[in-house]
């Protein structure tokens, strides 16, 4: 049955950080006046380059650093003054391994049960069903130490989860994990946020992942929030694009292709084509067709997010600012 309690909490945000800030005993200042809000059910992207203040933010919010001044309320409950209660609706899947190395798969996941007061008697058919979506079962009985590199990961995923949390902080929860892996790690994702409604945070260095999955994203740069949208909203603002063509027959020269902003050739069997708004690819196959080239397959050279987040970066670093961030604040 659902107390009052549970009830508040649901017609709240999953995540209002207010002016957090962190300054170091050297006298690095992490953090500058953060304020951050994630709604809840959504499926959120935190991303940043390094040193921005991710590490410090999540730090925060799983009570592992204290705040120089600033607020993180979970779920409407304020983390610093009632942390034991806060951290019920939170799970975080941190980048490092850090569950006992010599105990069995099954029994890291009862243990960590245990420490929010589960009985194992519940615990244990949680367990398995998160073990099994992830393809653990078969390992239950295994020492983690045993694991591949990516079965670490999903163990590290399944432990955050044991509790049922509500807030889900998953940090670069696929490095370096294969392809395939991730994708299979995505579709879960996706499903325990469609399902269970559970909120997720995602940081990571894949921005195809953050463009796939997230529907909200904010980008953290020298410790201040440089945006803070939605992720459709954001990819509107990028102007140019490039193609990489592969092309059937090895070309002696570049062609001349007109109406688009350049062309380059990186080899025999390659053409790189970038396009601003108002020019058409179409045009391009046709000019190429023209000439009697004809091309085999094509690819976006960089992903939509990964090419507005170097420009944002290079700009800041440049100028401190930059007019996304303006447009966005």
């Amino acid at each position: 049955m659902t107390n009052m309690t549970d009830l508040d909490a649901l017609s709240k945000p999953a995540l209002q950080i207010n002016n957090l800030s962190k300054t170091y005993d050297n006298g690095f200042s992490a953090l500058k006046n953060v304020s951050l809000t994630v709604p809840q059910g959504g499926f959120f992207a935190l991303l940043g380059p390094n040193g921005a203040g991710k590490s410090t933010m999540i730090g925060i919010i799983s009570s592992l650093f204290r705040p120089t001044s600033g607020s993180v309320q979970i779920f409407g409950t304020d983390l610093l003054a009632h942390p034991s209660v806060a951290k019920q609706y939170l799970g975080v899947v941190p980048q490092e391994f850090n569950f006992n190395q010599f105990e069995k798969v099954e029994d890291i996941l009862i243990t960590q049960a245990g420490y929010f007061g589960i009985a194992a008697s519940e615990a244990k058919p949680r367990a398995k069903k998160l073990l099994t979506a992830l393809g653990l079962w078969d390992k239950r009985d295994n020492k983690s130490r045993e694991l591949s590199g990516g079965m670490k990961r999903r163990l590290m995923i399944a432990r955050a989860l044991i509790h049922k949390p509500k807030l889900l902080i998953l940090d670069e929860p696929t490095a370096g994990v294969d392809i395939e892996l991730r994708r299979s790690m995505w579709a879960f994702m996706q499903q325990i946020n469609a399902e269970e409604n559970t909120t997720i945070i995602l940081t990571t260095h894949y921005l195809e992942e953050a463009e796939q999955l997230c529907r909200h994203i904010a980008i953290l740069d020298h410790g201040e929030i440089r945006i803070n949208t939605e992720m459709k909203e954001l990819l509107t603002q990028l102007s140019v694009e490039t193609f990489v063509l592969d092309l059937t027959n090895a070309l002696t020269n570049k062609p001349v292709i007109t109406h688009v902003t350049e062309v380059t050739q990186p080899d025999e069997l390659t053409l790189e084509i970038t396009l601003s708004e108002g020019e058409s690819l179409n045009q391009v196959f046709e000019q190429l067709s023209a000439q009697g080239i004809e091309v085999a397959s094509m690819r976006n050279k960089a992903n939509r997010l990964e090419e507005l987040f170097m420009r944002l970066v290079e700009s800041s670093d440049d100028t401190g600012v930059n007019s996304m961030t303006e447009a966005n604040r």
